[in-house]
């Protein structure tokens, strides 16, 4: 990989140059790397809008430092390998800061590019704990991690079903290998232990032999870490093969696509996921400028919006797109996002989680009160 720590160093001077009277304006880059294609591309479309929908309106009302942005879009396709050239390409491009990406072991392969080259990384959808373990300055996260996730699952699993012959299963990607171990490890502290642990593949649509393992085991309560497709397939043949199970997510199937899989068959199905934002005041404004143009933020568009905001804001204290100032002021600042007030721990984590527990029906999540 080519070294850019001093092309990242006179990007951020040439941006700040251009502040002078008289001279050339420049447009600050902002990167989005993103599932724009492949099996998560649903979700890569709400990392673009939401990321878009905030350069337009910070736009409108001057942009950053009296500049506008510009969003430059690197497709990672959910794909670690990918993931390390969309990162490449972003820095290639100019970038300042990269929001993305979406999934973890995606975020956690490009993390390791952006910190070398000293670029402000923000990801809305990563929740595995590593990505801000690694110990980098650059690394942030507006959304919350697996270990919370899995304790408010462990927790209300523990309390509603506290006799359930319990069957964790996992994908085996290192989000839902994460969060079905963060799951399973908070589930034993509650004096809790499955009688199945199982593993599918990612593109499998068979799911015969795992549902046959679970029969025999008499599960009566699956966990299962992983993304809407194998989820909704689960959920789809375990109605279709006998299997009577209540069954338990996380936020990665917090998709529309996860119930056009199940259709009914969905319906009572849990996940765990942040609050939905959607219903707060102070992202009213937003959520209405969406709606008319017939999107719905759903899932992860705001946690993107959000990312912005706080980049935006971080530059403005900073008085700087310079990455390295940029981060200092993240770490320190409290920011006013659609989220609410948003800040971060030294490792870049939320100083919050709210993590709460939701159910389907009839096509849509509400939360479990």
């Amino acid at each position: 990989m080519v070294r850019m720590k001093g092309r990242v160093a006179a990007v951020a001077i040439m941006v700040a140059a251009g502040l002078g009277a008289g001279a050339a304006r420049a447009e600050i880059k902002l990167g989005l790397g993103a599932p724009l294609t492949g099996p998560n591309a649903v979700v890569g479309e709400q990392l673009r809008r939401g990321s878009e929908q905030a350069i337009k309106d910070l736009n409108a009302k001057g942009g950053v430092l009296g500049e506008q942005i510009v969003l430059i879009q690197a497709d990672d396709a959910s794909n670690p390998s990918q993931g390390v050239a969309a990162a490449n390409k972003l820095i290639t491009q100019g970038v300042v800061a990269v929001i993305g990406h979406y999934n973890s072991a995606v975020s956690i392969a490009a993390a390791k590019v952006y910190s070398e080259e000293g670029v402000v990384q923000i990801s809305p959808g990563s929740t595995n704990p590593q990505l801000t373990e690694m110990g980098s300055h650059t690394t942030f996260r507006t959304c919350g991690r697996d270990d919370q996730q899995g304790e408010v699952a462990a927790q209300y699993i523990a309390k509603n079903f506290p006799k359930a012959r319990i069957g964790i299963l996992q994908d085996q990607t290192t989000y839902g290998r994460g969060l079905a171990d963060a799951t399973r490890a908070a589930l034993a502290k509650l004096g809790l232990k499955e009688v199945v642990y199982e593993a599918v593949t990612v593109g499998d649509r068979d799911m015969s032999s795992v549902i046959t393992r679970m029969k025999d085991a008499q599960v009566d309560f699956v966990y299962f870490g992983g993304l809407h497709t194998e989820a909704g397939l689960l959920v789809r043949q375990m109605a279709e093969k006998g299997l009577k199970a209540k069954f338990m997510a996380g936020d990665g199937i917090v998709s529309n696509e996860f119930w056009n899989i199940t259709g009914a068959m969905g319906n009572g199905v849990l996940n765990t996921f942040g609050a939905d934002y959607r219903q707060q005041p102070v992202a009213a404004e937003v959520v209405k400028s969406f709606r008319a143009q017939n999107y719905e933020p759903e899932a992860y568009t705001l946690y993107s919006y959000a990312a912005v905001q706080a980049w935006a804001q971080a530059v403005t204290t900073a008085k700087s797109t310079d990455p390295a100032k940029v981060a200092d002021a993240l770490h320190k600042g409290s920011f006013q996002t659609v989220i609410g007030p948003l800040s971060f721990n030294a490792k870049g984590d939320r100083t919050t989680a709210d993590y709460t527990v939701y159910q389907w029906r009839d096509g849509s999540y509400t939360e479990v009160k």
